[in-house]
C-alpha cells in the first residue's frame, strides 16, 4: 500500500513539457460502437472567415460521446435556410443532418447558425442563432453539439462542461480549466511545488486542491470567480485526496495527524477541526461521496493489499466492495450511482475497470498500462482518465462499454490528475 501512495509522488517526476507548446487541438477516436446514429455534419456556409472550425469541433463532440456516426457530407454546401434534400442525404447513409453558417459581423463578433433535420422523416428540428466573439467560437460549437444531443438522445449533453488537470513544465506546476474536449486550456494556479488531486465542487465554483507549498501536502480550495485559494487543511503529517461532499458542504479527505492515514470530514465554509469518519490501524485513502449523499467509497489495506470499501457518509463500519481483482484503487462514483470506474493492478499493469454495483459484473475498458484518476462524465456516459500511450501521458475518455475511447490532450507532453466538472449552474 505505501508504493501505491508513493505512485502519485513518483509520476510528478515524469512530467516535462509545456501545455503551450500543443498543436491545435484534435480529438483521436479508437474502438468500434453500437447503435450510433448516422449524422452528416458539413462544413458551415462562411466558415472560412471565422479562426475557428466551428462545424469540426461538433462533430468531435459528437463521436467522442459514442452515440454518434459522422457520415461524409461530400462536399456538400447547405446553410440554415437551405431547403432539406431528404433522398440525398439519406444515399449518403445519415439519418440526420445539421446545416447552418458563420459571417463576420461590422464590429468584429461573428454571427454563426445552424439547423437540424430529421433526414428519414424529412423534419425540422430546430435551431439556433448566436453572436459572440472569436473568443467564443469553441463555446458556442460545444453548444451546438449540446443542442442536437439533447434533442436525438434525450438527455443533457456536457460538451459545454469543464475538466481541470495538473501539468508540470522545468520546476513549474500548474493547476489547468480547460474546455470538456481539452481545448481552451486556461492556467489557475502555478507553483514551484508540486499539485495534485484537484476535484470540483458539486456547484463548479470551487477547486480543492493539494499544494506542497509548504514543503508537505495541504489542502486548499481555489475560488473560480475570484481566483483566490484558501487554505483548509495544513494539520501536521499529510493533507490530502480532498473531496466533496454531495451537498458540497464538507471536504472529505486523508490526514495523517493522528498518525497513518485515515479519512476526516471538514467544514468546507469554516474549516476547523475536523471530524474522523472510521477507525482503523490501517491506510484509508482516496474517499469520493456518491451523488445521493448516502455512501463515501474509499481505498484501504485492511486486507492486506489496496481494495475499494463504502462507508456511510456519516461514517462508521466499511462495507467491502469485491471487485473480484486483488488490486484496486482510485474509485470513481457515476452520477447514478449505478457504477464504480477504479484502476486494477493486473500483471504490473494499470488498467481502467468500471463495476456495475447492482450486478457486481466487472468490464475492463482499456488496453494501456498507466491508468489514472478516472472520473465520470455529469451525464455518467463517459470516464475521464489518464493514461501513458507510446511513452507519453495522455488525457483519454472512453464510453462504458470500452468500445469508444478517444485522446484529449497530451500528444506533445505529460498531464495529471484530470476531473470532469459538474454541469454548469
Amino acid at each position: 500500500m505505501t508504493g501505491f501512495l508513493n505512485r502519485r509522488l513518483l509520476v510528478l517526476g515524469a512530467l516535462s513539457a509545456p501545455l503551450t507548446a500543443r498543436a491545435q487541438f484534435r480529438v483521436e477516436v479508437s474502438g468500434l460502437g453500437m447503435a450510433q446514429l448516422p449524422i452528416a455534419l458539413p462544413a458551415l456556409r462562411g466558415e472560412g472567415v471565422a479562426p475557428q472550425a466551428v462545424s469540426a469541433v461538433v462533430r468531435a463532440d459528437l463521436e467522442r460521446s459514442g452515440m454518434f456516426r459522422a457520415v461524409e457530407a461530400g462536399g456538400a454546401v447547405v446553410d440554415e435556410t437551405s431547403q432539406l434534400d431528404s433522398a440525398l442525404w439519406r444515399q449518403r447513409g445519415a439519418d440526420f443532418m445539421v446545416a447552418g453558417s458563420i459571417s463576420a459581423l461590422a464590429n468584429g463578433s461573428f454571427d454563426v447558425r445552424f439547423r437540424l433535420w430529421d433526414a428519414v422523416r424529412a423534419q425540422d428540428l430546430g435551431g439556433q442563432a448566436f453572436a459572440v466573439t472569436r473568443s467564443d467560437l469553441r463555446g458556442v460549437a460545444h453548444r451546438i453539439a449540446d443542442f442536437i444531443y439533447e434533442k436525438l438522445i434525450g438527455e443533457k449533453g456536457v460538451f459545454s462542461t469543464r475538466i481541470t488537470f495538473v501539468t508540470r513544465a522545468g520546476g513549474r506546476h500548474t493547476l489547468w480549466v480547460a474546455d470538456a474536449d481539452g481545448g481552451n486550456p486556461q492556467p489557475v494556479r502555478f507553483s514551484p511545488e508540486p499539485i495534485i488531486s484537484p476535484s470540483w465542487s458539486p456547484s463548479g465554483s470551487h477547486l480543492a486542491y493539494v499544494s506542497f507549498e509548504s514543503r508537505k501536502p495541504d489542502i486548499f480550495v481555489l475560488d473560480m470567480k475570484t481566483g483566490r485559494p484558501r487554505l483548509m487543511a495544513n494539520f501536521r503529517g499529510s493533507n490530502s485526496a480532498p473531496a466533496w461532499s454531495a451537498d458540497g458542504r464538507q471536504i472529505v479527505a486523508t490526514l495523517s495527524r493522528d498518525g497513518g492515514s485515515q479519512i476526516f470530514a471538514i467544514d468546507a465554509t469554516l474549516g476547523g477541526e475536523p471530524r474522523r469518519l472510521i477507525q482503523s490501524g490501517s491506510i484509508d485513502t482516496e474517499p469520493v461521496c456518491s451523488a445521493d449523499g448516502r455512501w463515501i467509497y474509499f481505498v484501504s489495506d485492511r486486507s492486506g493489499s489496496p481494495q475499494i470499501y463504502r462507508m456511510a457518509t456519516s461514517g462508521g463500519q466499511a462495507e467491502w466492495v469485491n471487485t473480484g481483482l486483488r488490486y484496486n484503487i482510485s474509485p470513481a462514483v457515476s452520477p447514478d450511482g449505478r457504477f464504480i470506474a477504479f484502476v486494477a493492478r493486473l500483471d504490473n499493469a494499470f488498467r481502467l475497470h468500471l463495476m456495475d454495483l447492482s450486478t457486481r459484473a466487472v468490464t475492463p475498458l482499456s488496453d494501456t498500462a498507466a491508468d489514472e484518476s478516472p472520473s465520470f462524465s455529469p451525464n455518467g456516459r463517459l470516464i475521464l482518465y489518464a493514461t501513458q500511450q507510446q511513452g507519453r501521458d495522455q488525457l483519454m475518455t472512453t464510453t462504458l462499454d470500452g468500445r469508444i475511447r478517444a485522446a484529449l490532450l497530451g500528444q506533445n507532453g505529460s498531464i495529471r490528475d484530470p476531473q470532469w466538472g459538474p454541469y454548469a449552474q
